[in-house]
């Protein structure tokens, strides 16, 4: 077996070195990287592709460990926790991602030989082909010669979002409608969720910039930036940045993106995913009442059912449906004439 390659994550400079120093005799693991906070360690892991990585409890706690966890996800890398401290485990339970049975804590003081052993059982079963890990089906081209919709979807959703996102973006074939995303994530990891989204899609993902245009086979996501993404119509759609305040708690909005939205409200479909609080309801609501086709997340596939289930008490959403139907779901919506105010579709 070759040597796993490992990347420490820990912001104790003392804690790091010793670890390092102590797993450095082994024949078995090499220490590529030392690394002291969330950012560093997305990017040292996107760039270098590390087999495992031990990462202190306190970051993977951050609510931006989500972005992290994508990524270790889609490169195939394994992960374990490093226990820092004794009320962590009182954090863990109230976390929502309290559910994901891959958060696994080690003892700091655990046997150097130990960790390695289980390092080599955790990533026994890696993929390390990277051809093989990049070669996962995508979703196709729509069928030649079929009419081009002008309809246009928006997605909004913040915890579990990311998640969320890269499932219901996997139905969208490389030509998919012009598609306008708001995701809540700390600052800083905008640029990291786009590249993200971007590898794993079959349609073009990149950051939304003032004054763009959104073309089919399109995506383009607000995430940490400080300005709120707004549509400014037109054919093809452009995109309007506004800076202000946070709305509905957030900036960038989903309320701000989905009620800039009212005006074309007969081409567009909307969907709202997991997340906490209640960003997106009302706009939600609005493109109803306006002739959208609008969606939610249902509770038992949420990570979080805050956004989705104040939508679902406000009327705004036709449909509540399991997160792998969304995609498909609204991707169906797309093709089918365009909606009016008097609408109206039976929820599931």
């Amino acid at each position: 077996m070759s040597r796993i390659t490992l990347v420490i994550a820990h912001p104790d400079r003392a804690f790091r070195h010793r670890l390092a120093s102590e797993i450095a005799p082994s024949s078995f693991v090499e220490v590529m990287a030392e690394t002291t906070d969330l950012m560093t360690t997305y990017t040292v892991v996107e760039e270098r592709e590390p087999m495992a990585v031990l990462i202190a409890e306190r970051l993977a706690l951050m609510p931006e460990f989500e972005v992290m966890r994508a990524l270790f996800s889609a490169l195939d890398v394994r992960w374990l926790v490093i226990k820092t401290r004794s009320e962590a485990e009182a954090a863990r339970e109230a976390s929502p991602w309290n559910r994901k049975s891959d958060l696994f804590a080690i003892d700091p003081d655990t046997p150097a030989q130990i960790l390695v052993d289980m390092l080599r059982s955790v990533t026994r079963t890696a993929r390390r082909n990277a051809q093989t890990i990049r070669s996962q089906p995508v979703a196709p081209r729509s069928p030649a010669g079929a009419p081009r919709s002008d309809r246009f979807i928006l997605l909004g959703a913040s915890t579990g979002g990311v998640d969320a996102l890269l499932t219901v973006l996997s139905h969208f074939p490389s030509d998919c409608p012009p598609t306008f995303i708001v995701q809540h994530t700390g600052g800083g990891f905008g640029d990291s969720l786009t590249r993200l989204l971007d590898r794993q899609c079959a349609a073009t993902v990149r950051a939304a910039r003032d004054g763009d245009t959104v073309r089919p086979g399109e995506v383009v996501i607000a995430a940490g930036s400080r300005a709120h993404l707004m549509l400014g119509g037109g054919h093809p759609m452009r995109i309007v940045l506004r800076s202000g305040e946070p709305v509905s708690g957030h900036m960038p909005s989903v309320d701000v993106l989905f009620s800039s939205a009212v005006p074309g409200a007969g081409r567009a479909v909307a969907a709202l995913l997991t997340g906490m609080g209640r960003d997106g309801a009302q706009g939600l609501k609005e493109l109803r009442d306006a002739g959208a086709t609008t969606f939610a997340q249902d509770e038992a596939t949420s990570i979080v059912y805050g956004m989705p289930r104040a939508a679902v008490q406000l009327g705004a959403a036709q449909s509540c449906l399991p997160l792998a139907e969304i995609g498909p779901a609204v991707l169906r919506a797309c093709e089918a004439p365009k909606s009016s105010p008097s609408a109206r579709i039976i929820a599931k």
